[in-house]
C-alpha cells in the first residue's frame, strides 16, 4: 500500500519508522516530516490543516491510506473531509470523524461525555465571559489546588494549576475576559483537583472492537524533579511500574469499555487512536482528559513495544476486524528522553546544527523538532529529538538513553537528567 503519515514530530517519526518495517507498506510519505522520516520516507512540504494540497497529494501519488498524527487536523474535520469527496472517499483514513474529535477539542464536551457515560473523573463546571462572576463563586467551593482548563486547542499550554484562590480567580479573569489563549479559553472547564500519579493508557479502536496498548507515562514538566512550566513531555516511560494486573482491569472495565460503547450510543464515529489521560487517586483510576491521538512522547515508547506488523493493525481498524488481531507486547521496558532547546517552553532559537547523531549505539533516536538543510540535520522546533531505548528494566533502559545522550550536541541543549525518578 501507498501510505502518508500526516504530521512533523517525534510521535510522526515513530509511526514512519514502525510503518516502514513492514512488506506491507510500498510508498510511504510523510507531510511534512523532518530530518528522521526523510531517511525512511519521502517528506513532501504540506501543511497538515491544507486539506486541499493534502487531497492533490493523495490523488498524484494514489494513496491507500492516511494516518493523522496530530489533532488539528482531526478537530477541522480531515476524515469527514475525505468521506465527503467521491475522489477521495475510498482512502482509509486513521483518526475519528469530527465530531467525535470533539473529544479533544472541547473540555467541556469531553466532560459532559465522562459524565454521560458514568466514568470516574473530577466534578466539574464551565464558564463563559458572561458568567465570570459564577466562576469564582464555583472557585470558592473548591479546596485548592484550582485546576482551569481552557474548552479548546491550546497547543497543550491550556491547563493552568494555581494554589491561591486570588490567583485562580484573576487567572480566570485573564483566560475569558482578557483571552489569553484566545479561541481556545472563550469558555473555561474549572475541575476539582485530583491528587495522586498521572499515565497514559492508549486504545486503538475500529469503532466496535478495541485493543488496549501498555500504558505508559509521561514527564510534561521542564524542570526537574516536576517543576517548572508545562511543556510538550519531556520522557517517557513504559510500562509503568505502579501498574499492576488488577489495577488494569480497573482501567478496562470502567474506563476503556464505557468509552468505547459510548462512542456507539452516542453515535460517534471513531477509527483511531483513544489517548486516556488517567491518575490513580488511591486504587483507583480516574480520566483526566481524552486525546484523540497518540500522546508524544508515549508513542515513543509504546510503539516500539509492539511486535506486531503496524500496517496489518491500521488496516484492520479501517476495516473493522479489529477483533481478529491478537496484539504482541515487547516485555522489555522502553524509555525515552527528550531533548530541546534552551529556552524551551518559552522563546528558543532554531537553527542550531545537531552532531553526533551518528554515534548512537543500542537506543533509537527519534527526531521530532530537525530539519536538513545544506546537508546537516538543525534543530526547528523545541522538542528537538527522543532518545528511546530498550531494557530488561525501565532503570536499565534510562540508563543507555542518558549514555547516547552524552554523545550528541547542539547549543543550549537540554534535558531533564530524572526521569523515572518518581517510579
Amino acid at each position: 500500500m501507498n501510505i502518508l503519515v500526516l504530521g512533523s514530530g517525534g510521535r510522526e517519526h515513530t509511526f514512519a519508522w514502525k510503518i516502514s518495517q513492514s512488506p506491507l507498506s510500498k510508498n510511504l510519505y510523510v507531510a511534512p516530516g523532518n530530518s528522521g522520516t526523510a531517511e525512511i520516507a519521502t517528506n513532501i512540504n504540506i501543511g497538515v490543516t491544507d486539506f486541499e494540497a493534502i487531497k492533490k497529494l493523495v490523488l498524484d501519488k494514489s494513496i491507500d491510506m492516511v494516518v493523522v498524527g496530530p489533532e488539528d487536523p482531526l478537530v477541522k474535520g480531515i476524515h469527514d473531509y475525505f468521506l465527503n469527496d467521491n475522489t477521495l472517499k475510498h482512502v482509509s483514513v486513521i483518526g475519528p470523524q469530527k465530531e467525535a474529535a470533539e473529544l479533544e477539542g472541547s473540555k467541556e464536551f469531553a466532560k459532559e461525555f465522562l459524565y454521560r457515560h458514568n466514568i470516574p473523573t473530577a466534578a466539574y463546571e464551565s464558564f463563559t465571559k458572561e458568567t465570570v462572576e459564577k466562576g469564582y463563586a464555583f472557585l470558592e467551593t473548591l479546596n485548592a489546588p484550582y485546576v482551569l482548563k481552557a474548552d479548546g486547542l491550546a497547543a497543550g499550554k491550556g491547563v493552568v494549576i494555581l494554589n491561591n484562590l486570588d490567583e485562580a480567580k484573576a487567572e480566570l479573569k485573564s483566560m475569558l475576559v482578557d483571552a489569553k489563549f484566545g479561541e481556545a479559553s472563550t469558555k473555561v472547564v474549572i475541575e476539582e483537583f485530583l491528587d495522586g500519579i498521572e499515565l497514559s493508557c492508549f486504545v486503538l479502536t475500529d469503532g466496535k472492537n478495541y485493543k488496549i496498548l501498555p500504558t505508559a507515562k509521561d514527564y510534561k514538566r521542564i524542570g526537574e524533579g516536576d517543576t517548572g512550566l508545562n511543556t510538550g513531555g519531556m520522557g517517557a516511560v513504559s510500562p509503568v511500574p505502579f501498574a499492576t494486573d488488577e489495577f488494569l482491569n480497573k482501567i478496562e472495565e470502567r474506563i476503556v469499555k464505557p468509552t468505547i460503547n459510548g462512542f456507539e450510543k452516542d453515535n460517534l464515529p471513531y477509527v483511531g487512536f483513544v489517548f486516556i489521560g488517567l491518575i490513580k487517586v488511591g486504587d483507583d483510576p480516574k480520566v483526566i482528559e481524552y486525546n484523540v491521538r497518540m500522546g508524544d512522547p508515549e508513542t515513543e515508547v509504546v510503539l516500539p513495544r509492539l511486535k506486531n506488523d503496524f500496517v496489518e493493525i491500521l488496516q484492520a481498524m479501517s476495516n473493522q476486524t479489529l477483533d481478529t488481531i491478537n496484539i504482541e507486547i515487547d516485555e522489555r521496558a522502553a524509555t525515552t528522553i527528550m531533548l530541546v532547546s534552551g529556552g524551551y517552553p518559552e522563546t528558543y532559537e532554531k537553527g542550531k546544527e545537531i552532531s553526533g547523531i551518528k554515534a548512537i549505539q543500542d537506543s533509537i533516536p527519534f527526531h521530532a523538532g530537525a530539519q536538513i538543510q545544506d546537508g546537516k540535520i538543525i534543530t526547528s522546533g523545541g522538542r528537538v529529538m527522543a532518545i528511546t531505548s530498550y531494557g530488561d528494566t525501565y532503570q536499565e533502559a534510562i540508563k543507555k538513553s542518558y549514555q547516547n545522550i552524552e554523545k550528541l550536541h547542539f547549543d543550549k541543549m537540554y534535558y531533564r537528567k530524572d526521569i523515572g525518578f518518581d517510579l
